[in-house]
């Protein structure tokens, strides 16, 4: 088997993977990312882009590129389950020029980063490589072990390796780190709904007693996000699909005919929600960032915005490091520190939504008129203003958005659409 080297072995093609494998390229460093799949085409992926992560693409000169994509921008984030009606966020008051949540599928995104990583010459990227295990010498990891989608095995020794494969991190559990695990109220199941004329537009949601959903306009379809009860799936699924197209109904009642689209449980996925965090995100040539290291609930859509900033701060701090060759701990634990305040904070007030404004909707309450009753917490959104804007700052930049390093910038592109555009809808991929 021929021994293969670099510098920094990333493990996961998603957005904390692709971010990273592009600005350590700019750094000048050898960098491989290693995907699993063949191609970035997978439905159940989030597909907001936070106004701090379209800042980032300006100043990496990838503002115009991203605004040709298809797209569609948010002028307000939706928060279901809040009583009646979803409570909106405002984004207007916004500082910056975004002022706005694109809505773009992740695949293009993700085209995006790896077409201008590509670019560089210290980057590879390679597809249908799955990560079977890790590399070892004493206490520290070298590498990992890899299987191509045609069957070949081999061993890619690295300086460094970075854990980006999401929140059923192969890389993680291989390593023995623990994780402390929250607990969440719900799950979600994803399908599609066809899209007519006329139908919502970028991201919708519905809320009933006992549910609710969100919509997000794919173009010729909706890919639906529906919120049930945590570990009800198998009940729910054993009541038959009739049951579940009368609830789906329910929830639309303008487009109730679109609940007969769903033909079978087949159809429907269910991701399995987990709100977690590792008590420590390193060892000896092993580092974990994005939901690796934190698994986050889909609330407020700020997973992905989390692992981007992750990447930037993992760049800026071990981009030196890794061109030297060292990359000690105390390196690995700078990245951490950075980045442990931010996702504390984001994941507590995940939890106290998940416990107000989502627990209320899904476990139901004691008569009707509690039920459409708003918790105290939305009851407080919805009547001041300032409060809302804080939490869409919160949500569509972060608690510490991180900038691209001198290193990575290209000359800026300004958006070639105004603040108030909506951009074509978006091609559905096969």
């Amino acid at each position: 088997m021929a021994r293969e080297e670099t510098a920094c072995c990333i493990v996961g093609g998603g957005p904390a993977g692709m971010m990273l494998g592009l600005l350590l390229a700019r750094a000048g460093v050898r960098v491989q990312v290693l995907e699993k799949h063949g191609d970035f085409l997978r439905d159940f992926r989030g597909d907001t882009v936070h106004a701090s992560t379209l800042t980032l693409l300006d100043e990496l000169g990838l503002g115009e590129s991203f605004w040709a994509i298809p797209h569609r921008l948010l002028a307000q984030a939706l928060l279901p389950l809040s009583g009646p009606r979803p409570v909106t966020v405002d984004l207007d008051l916004l500082p910056g020029p975004h002022k706005h949540i694109a809505m773009v599928p992740q695949w293009d995104l993700l085209g995006l980063l790896a077409r201008a990583a590509g670019q560089e010459p210290t980057f590879t990227l390679r597809m249908a490589t799955e990560v079977t295990g890790l590399l070892r010498e004493g206490d520290a990891v070298t590498g990992v072990r890899y299987r191509t989608q045609d069957g070949q095995c081999g061993e890619l020794h690295a300086t460094l390796t970075v854990a980006c494969d999401g929140r059923t991190s192969t890389v993680r559990a291989a390593s023995g780190l623990r994780h402390r695990d929250f607990g969440v109220p719900l799950d979600v199941w994803w399908f599609r709904l066809p899209r007519h004329p006329g139908d919502p537009e970028g991201l919708a949601a519905r809320a009933g007693r006992g549910g609710a959903l969100v919509l997000i306009d794919r173009g010729e379809y909706f890919q639906v996000g529906y919120l049930i009860r945590k570990g009800s799936d198998a009940r729910m699924r054993a009541e038959g699909i009739d049951a579940f197209r009368t609830r789906l109904a329910a929830l639309l009642p303008r487009m109730p005919d679109r609940a007969a689209a769903v033909r079978s449980w087949d159809e429907v996925k269910l991701l399995n929600v987990r709100l977690d965090r590792m008590q420590r995100w390193f060892t000896p040539g092993l580092l974990c960032i994005g939901d690796a290291a934190h698994a986050m609930s889909p609330i407020g859509g700020v997973g992905i915005n989390l692992a981007i900033q992750d990447a930037v701060a993992t760049a800026r701090l071990l981009a030196a490091p890794l061109l030297a060759g060292r990359v000690g701990g105390r390196d690995l634990a700078r990245v951490q520190l950075r980045r442990w305040l931010p996702t504390v904070v984001t994941q507590s007030l995940q939890w106290v939504m998940h416990q107000t404004l989502v627990k209320h909707g899904l476990t139901g309450a004691a008569d009707a008129a509690e039920r459409d009753t708003p918790p105290k917490p939305a009851l407080l959104l919805q009547r001041f203003r300032r409060l809302r804007a804080a939490l869409a700052h919160v949500i569509a930049i972060g608690v510490l958005p991180e900038h691209a390093p001198a290193f990575a910038r290209r000359p800026p592109t300004p958006p070639s659409r105004g603040p108030e555009a909506v951009g074509p809808r978006a091609t559905p991929r096969p």
